[in-house]
């Protein structure tokens, strides 16, 4: 790190410092001073009230154990609700509102379809997410297990054309169902002509018997371009866009009479660019780091070079993609997702900056400021490539627990936007609904926010963590299986959906579901996500590229719209559901069921653990107990973890059992990672791994951390791992 710089009171570290003034402010039309004054402003006026606030957390949590210690046995719900009321956990739910966010792109507000979550700290992956708003069908279907590898159909080294007619076929039977013909089938035309001999010009559809047709609902033609011999017809269903790609000279293209040589579709209409949970920033080179890119996906520069298949590549953000609309005028359609970012929640502080007492500041505060100062150029137009066209800055806010802490973000966010010369409400919030007093209070804390919020979302694995440390005296909880399908977590999905549509959500803002976590079971995927529009959500996050063009076609099939519309008048989920904890009860528990619980559990930490503390990834595929690949973040340390030490606390297991599983699965991990030549292995000198310290200290000091997060514990590990190996 290098010298710190004194500057309106705060202490900034000066590679930040520089950062800020050098490559952010310019074009902003702001100067640094008044940045900074701002931040110290910021720093003076909220800091102590974001301090009372997580002692809030902490004192009504105190509360709620003190009462489960008091009331043994199966939990007297009437009783158990009238508590949290009278302790300000479950608030009076006030009369009927509808949210009021303007300015606010299509992708968002109007059009169904997945997103993207994916670490701002590698600009390689940051460019790729960003680059997969459209996607290759023909791709997704060849390169994953959608095709199964038999009967001559495997992958292999190079390419497989029994593998590539299968594609082809899969491709043409979607289209029947999303862009279908008047007549006939996609799979027998012979030549895809449009004709603007007359305008609006139509897309004809021609046979090899010399007969044509039209498409089954003319509308969905819109648009067309050529480039020498490649054509590009533009479709559209609910919303998303499909690109037929003609080209009879080309190897795929001359595999069908119609020379279609390949099909791009829509796919990962929105990113989230995160600096939370997928990240691992824990001093000032790495918030840096986070911001120099997210500068670069604002300014539209952002560049990387990376080896790739033996060769180099260097990626840089996609340009938009144009086209001949049908009433001859020229339209433009984003070439890359529009872009969220996730900022940090209320809890951590970063020694980036410090205050005037040399206290670290609410890192929050300094996500909020230089996040949003970053996106100033662009929403100014002083960009290569725009992002928002609506000229609004998106910043998602994860871990706020209940309306105030919602409001405080709304104060916080008012204030940055008058330090930054911005109008009320440019900047646009996300509120992360996965800690329980926010779930219990949702259309409260939708209303702290109704001015600028723009998504609410479902996630099982934060969700379930904070479930476990809220009601940890409650009892044992249930193995983790069981807990995915007990009546509070649908009951808490349900919930969701019907505040979100109750606040006036339809047409203007996002209702997300949470993660397809195996990047490499697509099929499965495909099979079962489509559930994710049927309960209503308008986005849902996937892992992969590849995964958001296969999701895609969930979308492309199905009218969330119209879903959301059927929804909105059902009876609102059960409140009683949601706050009956998922507890063991009476249920006896075998020593094999309790063995491969704990095992589950400690293999998922490690594996997870030894790359974020020994290599700073924040998101990884980790393989599991089973060696099958999860994408993993944090969240995945939260409810593991958890899960482990309420079962100490309850006795299920015993501290020896479970360290005897910690050693035992570290060896596993370690065994995982053996083909890595940068991998330091946890066993035997468990006493002198870093990482495996730092996954004792998640399970044996997670009851003790605030709300049980795991962000404490893994800075202070990570902290100290980049100064042993010198990072």
């Amino acid at each position: 790190m290098s010298a710190r710089v004194e500057c309106k009171g705060l202490s900034v570290a000066g590679e930040l410092y520089s950062l800020v003034n050098e490559e952010i402010i310019p074009g902003t039309g702001l100067n640094p001073d008044d940045f900074w004054t701002g931040l110290a402003q910021l720093v003076a006026d909220l800091g102590p009230e974001n301090k009372d606030l997580l002692a809030k957390r902490a004192d009504i949590q105190s509360r709620i154990n003190r009462w489960h210690h008091d009331h043994p046995g199966p939990i007297d719900l009437p009783a158990y609700k009238q508590f949290l009321e009278k302790i300000s956990y479950l608030i009076p739910e006030g009369g009927e509102f509808e949210i009021t966010t303007a300015n606010v792109d299509p992708e968002i507000a109007a059009i169904a379809g997945p997103q993207l979550v994916v670490p701002v700290s590698n600009a390689r992956y940051a460019l790729n997410a960003a680059n997969a708003r459209w996607g290759s069908l023909y791709d997704a279907y060849y390169g994953t297990d959608l095709i199964p590898e038999d009967e001559g159909c495997e992958k292999g080294s190079s390419f497989n054309p029994e593998r590539g007619n299968k594609v082809i076929a899969m491709a043409a039977a979607l289209l029947d169902e999303v862009a279908p013909l008047d007549r006939g089938r996609h799979i027998d035309a012979s030549e895809y002509t449009v004709d603007d001999s007359t305008l609006p010009a139509k897309l004809v559809i021609s046979f090899s018997d010399g007969t044509s047709t039209g498409l089954a609902n003319p509308a969905q033609y819109t648009g067309f371009a050529a480039e020498g011999k490649l054509q590009r017809i533009l479709l559209e269903s609910n919303g998303l866009h499909i690109e037929l790609q003609v080209d009879r000279e080309h190897p795929v293209g001359k595999m069908s009479a119609s020379g279609l040589r390949d099909i791009f579709i829509e796919s990962a209409l929105t990113t989230i660019q995160d600096c939370e949970d997928s990240v691992a920033a824990v001093d000032a080179q790495d918030k840096v780091n986070v911001y120099r890119n997210w500068l670069g996906l604002m300014k539209g520069d952002l560049v990387d070079t990376f080896e790739k298949d033996g060769r180099m590549v260097t990626r840089s953000l996609n340009p938009d993609r144009k086209y001949t609309a049908p009433d001859g005028s020229e339209m433009t359609l984003p070439g890359r997702s529009l872009m969220l970012v996730r900022n940090v929640g209320h809890l951590m502080t970063t020694g980036a900056v410090l205050d005037h007492q040399g206290q670290e500041i609410p890192e929050g505060f300094l996500d909020g400021m230089v996040t949003s100062l970053c996106a100033v150029s662009n929403i100014r137009g002083n960009s290569r490539l725009p992002n928002s066209r609506s000229g609004s800055i998106y910043i998602v806010k994860p871990k706020m627990h209940g309306p105030e802490e919602v409001a405080f973000t709304n104060k916080l966010f008012d204030r940055i936007e008058d330090y930054l010369g911005l109008d009320r409400h440019t900047i646009k919030v996300g509120v992360m609904d996965e800690e329980r007093r926010t779930t219990v209070n949702l259309k409260e804390c939708i209303r702290a926010v109704s001015g600028r919020i723009v998504f609410i979302n479902t996630g099982f694995l934060d969700r379930t963590g904070d479930e476990i440390f809220t009601s940890m005296e409650a009892g044992p909880v249930l193995p983790k299986e069981a807990i995915k399908v007990q009546p509070w977590i649908l009951a808490y999905e349900d919930w969701n959906v019907d505040i979100g549509l109750h606040c006036g959500f339809r047409g203007k803002a996002q209702i997300g579901k949470g993660m397809w976590a195996m990047p490499d079971e697509m099929r499965a995927m495909v099979e079962t996500k489509i559930a994710h529009l049927e309960a209503g959500g308008s986005c849902a996050w996937v892992p992969s590229p590849t995964a958001a063009t296969l999701h895609a076609t969930h979308y492309l099939r199905y009218s969330v719209a119209d879903r959301q519309k059927e929804l909105i008048s059902r009876e609102r989920a059960s409140l009683d559901a949601i706050l009956t904890p998922p507890l063991l009860g009476d249920r006896e528990l075998t020593a094999t069921e309790i063995q491969a619980e704990l095992e589950n559990n400690a293999q998922g930490i490690l594996g997870y653990v030894v790359r974020w503390i020994e290599h700073g990834v924040g998101c990884s595929k980790v393989p599991d107990i089973n060696h099958v690949g999860l994408m993993e973040d944090r969240a995945t340390l939260r409810i593991s973890s958890q899960h482990i030490c309420n079962w100490l606390h309850h006795g299920i297991c015993s501290e020896e059992l479970v360290m005897a599983i910690m050693k035992r699965m570290a060896q596993v991990v370690d065994g995982q990672n053996a083909s890595d030549p940068l991998y330091r292995n946890m066993s035997p000198d468990y006493e002198n791994s870093i990482a495996f310290q730092a996954a004792c200290d998640l399970v044996f000091l997670g009851r003790e951390q605030p709300s049980g997060y795991t962000e404490p514990l893994l800075h202070r590990r990570r902290i100290e791992a980049k100064a042993r190996y010198g990072f």
